[in-house]
């Protein structure tokens, strides 16, 4: 399958991307109003820079999200054209940063033309001299194709970063898995959800199997759960730490959505901390308070100022080929519980009518080839959540081990597949379970059966503990058809092991045939499944 006809990694590594400084101290800069005027020498420690580099989000329609974090209060500047030479560039001027977002900001870009690479150069310009232009780093992506366009589209996914007290260990070569993913060079990344672990320590040295031990860079944020609104801002600025995570941000789109380490472990309304010696706030709303507006800060998504510009669930359309569903299964949840209600009520919601209203018109209604509804959740497989009070197993996801009719959660699952029954080519895509696998969903084979059969495709994780497999619960009638995870009896493997998972999604615009991978640490295919156009 033909990629772009520009190779990405030349354009970076041609203007020396992510040199996030210059090796001198004093730095010469001319008048932006006059190329004439003598160079002004500017010490190079007044310049703002971005240590973080950038990140690119929610590309589609002509749009797409810029993001950076300065390290001062400066003004953000994006520079973009559809040439790496910058002939005829236009400039964006976003806002001015500050302590009150982490000094995080962001810039839409609009109006970009369909089917092309964009260029990218990124500053955050001093707002006491005029003369301390800031650093620039570059980027480069690629905006979705034309209608009429004859262009393949690739994309990956995968979730679940720096958890489990595996971190950034540079001897290893740090979370390189993103720079297989990067190596690929697909069109945009879906980031499937635990984008940071704040409930996972991360200490300079953990033992691995086999004795081995893993080395982590560490910062303060990351040596205890998160707790303060700086302590989870400090679990996305320690990810970007990666050399290979910020080369990967700056020319891999992302679409973000969040699941439960972005809070805390398995949480829902009803979390009771009150147990656990780690945590000083035991106030489970106060610490979502604190890591949404993390999570926001951070998220190179689209933020407006509306009431349904602010929510996590989204359509990312690109091109004729593909819609993205991207689903929220945490904000609008009910408590954990044994979940084996007989009828829905407020602990059996996990979408919640709104979002499954949204997700059912916006399936039925698109024209798109292929439908990707992004859950950070798998549907069958088991995730428990411990016992509740009575001794009852408690339940993390939608399955509940029944094994039988639709209960609790799965009432709320029965209804959304029941309505979009009879729309063609729809996939499911997850992660969340720490190892891959591909489940092809029967009717003729489950017990409720009122739906059109459906793949799931699992990957994960990208920089975490390897666990699993997990029990399938047979409501909806999931058959297993292939699966990578830990030996039996080992779990919590270090990526050392290799049991390291992303997905690939490649859509081939002559067949319309949608083909995923399952890939492992080294981008190497473990699995792969084409799927023909209905």
């Amino acid at each position: 399958m033909t990629r772009s006809p520009y190779p990405r990694r030349r354009f970076l590594i041609h203007t020396g991307a992510l040199g996030l400084g210059t090796s001198l101290g004093l730095t010469a800069c001319g008048s932006d109003d006059s190329p004439e005027a003598p160079a002004v020498i500017v010490p190079d420690s007044e310049r703002p820079k971005l240590p973080y580099g950038i990140q690119i989000g929610d590309v589609g329609d002509g749009r797409a999200v810029v993001w950076a974090r300065a390290d001062r209060a400066a003004q953000l500047r994006v520079e973009y054209d559809t040439t790496d030479s910058f002939r005829n560039p236009r400039k964006v001027l976003g806002p001015t940063v500050s302590a009150a977002s982490d000094f995080t900001g962001r810039v839409e870009l609009s109006g970009l033309p369909a089917g092309e690479s964009i260029f990218l150069r990124v500053a955050c310009d001093s707002i006491d001299n005029p003369r301390a232009t800031g650093v620039v780093v570059p980027g480069q992506f690629r905006t979705i194709p034309r209608t009429d366009a004859n262009r393949p589209v690739r994309f990956v996914w995968g979730g679940d970063v720096a958890g489990q007290g595996w971190g950034i260990n540079t001897e290893f070569g740090g979370m390189k898995i993103f720079e297989a993913m990067r190596r690929r060079e697909p069109d945009f990344f879906l980031h499937s959800g635990d984008t940071i672990y704040a409930d996972g320590p991360i200490l300079a040295e953990a033992t691995a199997e086999n004795g081995r031990v893993w080395k982590n860079l560490v910062t303060p944020e990351v040596s205890k759960v998160a707790e303060t609104l700086d302590e989870y801002r400090g679990r996305y600025r320690y990810n970007l730490m990666d050399e290979n995570v910020r080369r990967f941000s700056a020319e891999v789109p992302q679409i973000w959505q969040w699941d439960d380490h972005e809070v805390t472990n398995n949480w829902s309304p009803t979390k009771d901390l009150s147990a656990d010696a780690r945590y000083t706030e035991k106030n489970i709303a106060t610490l979502v308070a604190r890591a949404t507006q993390a999570f926001r800060e951070y998220a190179p998504m689209r933020i407006g100022s509306t009431a349904s510009e602010q929510t996590l669930y989204r359509k990312v359309s690109y091109g004729p080929l593909l819609d993205v569903f991207v689903l929220d299964m945490r904000t609008y949840r009910g408590g954990n519980t044994a979940n084996l209600q007989t009828t829905e009520n407020g602990d059996t919601v996990f979408l919640g009518n709104e979002q499954l209203e949204w997700l059912v018109n916006g399936v039925k209604q698109s024209q798109a080839t292929w439908k990707i509804i992004a859950a950070d959740m798998p549907i069958g497989l088991w995730v428990p959540d411990g016992k509740d009070a009575a001794g009852n197993a408690r339940w993390e996801a939608i399955a509940n081990g029944n094994d039988g009719a639709a209960l609790g959660r799965e009432l709320e699952t029965a209804r959304l597949l029941r309505a979009i029954k009879g729309v063609p080519n729809v996939v499911w895509l997850t992660a969340d379970v720490h190892y891959c696998a591909a489940h092809y969903y029967d009717p003729s084979k489950a017990q409720f059966t009122d739906f059109s059969p459906f793949w799931e495709f699992v990957a994960g994780p990208l920089n975490a503990g390897t666990f699993g497999p997990n029990q399938l619960d047979a409501t909806f009638g999931p058959q297993l058809v292939f699966q990578k995870a830990p030996p039996a009896g080992q779990a919590n493997l270090s990526p050392y092991s290799g049991f390291q998972f992303f997905g690939e999604v490649n859509i081939d615009p002559s067949t319309k045939a949608l083909t995923v991978d399952l890939r492992d640490l080294d981008g190497v295919s473990v699995f792969s499944k084409t799927l023909p156009v209905a």
